[in-house]
């Protein structure tokens, strides 16, 4: 990352019905950071988000594929810049912390500040949006290493590098986790900065489903942890398989060994099945684990692919909206 104090930045804005918020935020972003292009991403909107955020200002297009992480992929793959901002388009992240955000992103070289939540609002945060948060958040600690303390925050800074080589495969809000896990797999520079986080204005949902995304979240950091740690999960599954079979397989064991003979066959028979299986599980997760070294390897090697550009003016016809 190149050492100056002027990046070209761009705010990307994943938005789905949020005519209610987005020329707010849009506004706010265009205040705390006058020389960035702001992007909104509209997915799928049923009210004129998309109308609302092009009066604003923003460059305006739609994503016809619904989930945020859909919405990601493509703000990733289409927008130029040196320091991206993320951020939700309900009106809840501090805008003016933005320029003290990429300061430290730029001037300390990382490739992410993620904002952490602080709440300013009796109702900012739902008490099972929360405690979900927390679970999922140690959870990630705990597989990929404690960095941190607010995993699903949607208010991140990003480099140029890291964005460009994120392969973005989630489809929804476990977009967030993917993120993190690939930061954390990579063991880029990063840092988390405490950020204000409000309450949603009148009249303005919340898209997330407590349970079914949570779910999904948690599904997927079980997804990422048999990509990214074959070995150790294939070994908590090798290990309960062996379990089962020295219990059922003992006290055939013991009875043969008292009497000479082996009277329930069929349990014979499956404790021995139980015990091939955990062996070929944990073989598996052996083969697996140098696949794995092998793609992160080459992940590693695409990151460090990505040209450090030498910062510049927006170009300015990019503010024109694009349907």
């Amino acid at each position: 990352m190149a050492n100056t104090n002027h990046p070209v930045v761009a705010v990307l804005i994943p938005c789905r019905n949020e005519s209610v918020t987005v020329a707010t935020v849009v506004e706010d972003f265009r205040r705390a950071l006058p020389e960035a292009v702001i992007f909104v991403y509209d997915n799928c909107s049923t009210d004129d988000t998309f109308e609302r955020a092009a009066a604003a200002g923003a460059v305006a297009r739609r994503e016809p594929t619904p989930g945020k992480g859909n919405v990601v992929r493509r703000m990733f793959a289409d927008v130029e810049a040196d320091v991206y901002v993320m951020v939700d388009g309900d009106a809840t992240y501090d805008a003016s912390a933005a320029p003290m955000l990429i300061q430290k992103l730029w001037s300390e070289s990382l490739d992410m500040v993620n904002g952490s939540r602080v709440e300013t609002g009796v109702n900012a945060y739902r008490a099972g949006h929360r405690l979900g948060n927390r679970m999922l958040t140690g959870t990630v600690a705990y597989l990929f290493g404690r960095q941190f303390n607010d995993m699903l925050s949607g208010y991140r800074i990003m480099s140029r590098r890291f964005v460009k080589s994120f392969p973005a495969l989630s489809a929804g809000f476990e977009i967030e986790t993917e993120l993190t896990v690939h930061a954390l797999e990579l063991r880029v520079p990063i840092a988390e900065v405490q950020t204000r986080y409000g309450e949603r204005p009148e009249g303005s949902t919340s898209k997330l489903s407590t349970y079914r995304d949570g779910l999904r979240i948690l599904m997927t950091i079980m997804r990422l942890c048999k990509d990214e740690k074959p070995a150790e999960f294939f070994s908590v599954a090798g290990a309960f398989l062996a379990a089962l079979s020295l219990f059922f397989g003992i006290p055939v064991i013991a009875e043969f060994t008292r009497t000479g003979l082996v009277p329930r066959l069929p349990t014979a028979v499956l404790a021995t099945g139980l015990m091939l299986a955990a062996l070929l599980t944990f073989i598996c997760g052996i083969i697996l684990q140098t696949v794995t070294r092998g793609r992160l390897e080459l992940k590693r090697l695409h990151y460090l692919s990505v040209p450090i550009r030498t910062p510049t003016r927006p170009d300015t016809t990019a503010r024109d909206n694009a349907s």
